[in-house]
């Protein structure tokens, strides 16, 4: 019997081989089981190479200045499934900072059969203190575990940072999902955040590092996403629920293990052929759950400046044209890099501090992030524009936008650009002197008198002393200069006057025009619900700020209008749904779960609308 039992051990094993020879070829990975450390403590490097061959060596020394890196054993794995074996490798290190900074650890080469493999380069953060941001930390027990009891295979855990935003502000949000580092995962989908109210960022590609939670060390996938609450109120974000195919090892039925434990005793240390033709490994299919996590949101306050378009976040603005030497009517180019973080996608184009004398065209945009969700990085706008006048500069560009942290608005502004504008205007006509020509008769014998009549003249007048006119008097001109100076005022004042009339009127005329056209679409029902009601809310805003001409349409709110049109207490209610659908509609973006509404609220939304005077 131990002869059969070692008969069919080598079959197995040759069989194994011989998988290796034909599998895919060696791929490497390479982990910090932290990204985020302080002075003194430990992190891991682990080096895992998959369908790992033989006569590998691991890198030795890993310099790093300002790191202690030391390497620390290895460990193989084997899978076996429908008699295809897998098998990978891995090779641990153990890093000691001895300062703060920021480190990149540069790739390592490892030569593998005819393959030379290369790690990718990875950053380790060092701090001076501890640090209490969510999901940096080790040796903590997870907060949203459902199997980490008595089964010890996997958990589940959301990490949001903060319990308080406001609308439109970007949440980072991490997803861990924790398996039992002896368990290999087979198959799972990236996890799903759920829940109302808010909209949520595409999770970006899993990272996967190595932890050491009561004990135990465990595998855990860290998916990184971002959350916007789209309106007012109180949310549950969450919970995840995650389900997974996991290889644990196979128990032989000849031997006594405790319950719910498949990693209490080395598989290998089984009688293998308890099982004459079974695998290493068996599969298990299994569900975790997190805790949800609890949400307010606060309504951003009164007071937005005419600038503010929707941005939530912290920013910087720079900016630059070109040309700087044009013709009237020349295009220029404006070019506005807004860095920082916050929600890009609700950012609209900066806007000129003056716009006077200048042509405008309907900006483009684009951007570039600077993490896997796209919470930070740049977005650049290119705005073109063309002078109108004979001008000496661009003027700045201003973008308002609310800060979350200072709880408060902020307006950027450019620097002015110098400008040289040419070309003519049209010319206006010359007055200039003119001289009647007349053709004096020839005079006898062909010679013409110099002088007409004056040459009759024989003897000069005699000179007498007589008064001097008023009007050559010091004292008439001083008696003019207040009359003079009142007449100039009075001209002054009427002239500016007139220029106020002109642009409160001019004023007038755009917002009516963009009143007018709005009310048209609405009035047609063709747009989707979030330019429907985008559309309402404008409406109402411009017709507000006709009604009171010291008021910006972009300042305008559901209190506001209220006040302005005098609404009783259903119509404000009324008003004030409007502005929050809008608002939801605007930051999200989808709904986020909310359907669109039906065309009798649609109607009502008109109604109301179009009642207001």
């Amino acid at each position: 019997m131990e002869m059969l039992r070692r008969i069919l051990f080598s079959v197995l094993l040759a069989g194994a081989i011989a998988q290796f020879a034909r599998g895919d070829s060696p791929k490497i990975t390479a982990v910090l089981t932290s990204s985020d450390v302080v002075v003194g403590e430990t992190v891991q490097l682990q080096i895992q190479i998959d369908n790992a061959g033989t006569s590998m060596k691991p890198p030795s020394d890993i310099n790093v200045p300002g790191l202690q890196i030391h390497y620390t054993g290895e460990s193989t794995q084997m899978t076996m499934r429908n008699f295809a074996v897998s098998s990978s490798i891995t090779y641990s290190y153990t890093i000691l900072p001895e300062k703060s900074g920021t480190y990149k650890i540069p790739p390592q080469s490892i030569r593998a059969g005819k393959d030379n493999l290369q790690t990718p380069e990875l950053t380790l953060r060092v701090a001076d203190s501890p640090r209490t941001a969510a999901g940096t930390g080790s040796n903590r027990p997870p907060s949203g575990n459902t199997q980490v009891g008595e089964d010890k295979i996997a958990f589940a855990e959301l990490l949001v940072p903060k319990k308080v935003a406001y609308v439109g502000e970007i949440i980072p949000v991490v997803v861990r999902i924790g398996f039992n580092s002896r368990a290999r995962v087979a198959e799972m989908a990236p996890p799903q955040v759920s829940g109302q109210g808010f909209t949520v960022q595409k999770l970006g590609e899993g990272e996967r590092n190595l932890e050491n939670i009561d004990g135990r060390s465990y595998v855990i996938f860290n998916y990184k996403t971002a959350i916007s609450a789209a309106r007012v109120g109180n949310f549950q974000i969450g919970p995840v629920e995650q389900k997974a195919n996991i290889l644990v090892p196979r128990r032989s039925s000849g031997t006594r293990r405790k319950p719910f434990d498949p990693f209490a005793e080395d598989p290998f240390s089984d009688p293998f052929f308890a099982l004459p033709f079974g695998g290493l490994m068996e599969q298990r299919e299994i569900a975790v759950k997190s805790d949800p996590v609890s949400l307010e949101v606060k309504a951003l306050p009164a007071g937005a400046p005419p600038t503010f378009s929707g941005a939530v976040g912290s920013f910087s603005m720079t900016a630059e044209a070109n040309p700087k030497r044009v013709q009237l009517g020349d295009p220029i180019t404006i070019k506005a890099a807004i860095s920082g973080r916050g929600n890009f996608d609700r950012m609209n184009a900066p806007e000129l501090s003056d716009e006077r004398g200048w042509h405008k065209y309907p900006p483009s945009s684009n951007f570039k992030q600077d993490d896997d969700v796209g919470i930070s990085g740049t977005k650049t706008f290119e705005l073109v524009v063309s002078p109108n006048e004979k001008l000496t500069s661009v003027p700045p560009l201003a973008f308002g936008y609310f800060d979350p942290v200072k709880e408060k608005y902020v307006t950027l502004h450019s620097e002015a650009v110098p400008l040289i504008v040419e070309g003519n205007a049209p010319a206006a006509p010359a007055i200039a002197p003119t001289i009647a020509a007349t053709s004096a008769p020839p005079a006898l014998g062909g010679q013409q008198k110099a002088q007409d009549i004056l040459y009759q003249i024989n003897d000069r007048g005699k000179i007498v002393s007589s008064f001097a006119p008023v009007y050559a008097r010091k004292e008439f001109w001083l008696a003019q200069l207040f009359p003079l100076t009142l007449a100039l005022g009075l001209m002054g004042w009427k002239v500016q006057n007139v220029r106020v009339s002109n642009r409160a009127a001019l004023r007038a005329a755009q917002l009516q025009q963009e009143r007018d056209e709005l009310l048209r679409k609405l009035r047609r029902d063709q747009l989707a619900p979030r330019e429907y009601f985008s559309d309402a809310s404008r409406v109402v805003q411009l017709k507000a700020a006709l009604k009171q001409t010291n008021i910006e349409p972009a300042t305008v709110d559901a209190e506001t209008a209220a006040r302005v049109f005098e609404l009783n207490a259903e119509q404000s209610e009324r008003m004030r749904r409007l502005f929050a659908t809008s608002d939801e509609f605007r930051y999200s973006g989808a709904g986020n779960g909310e359907s669109a509404l039906s065309s009798d609220g649609r109607r009502e939304t008109l109604e109301l609308i179009e009642s207001l005077s």
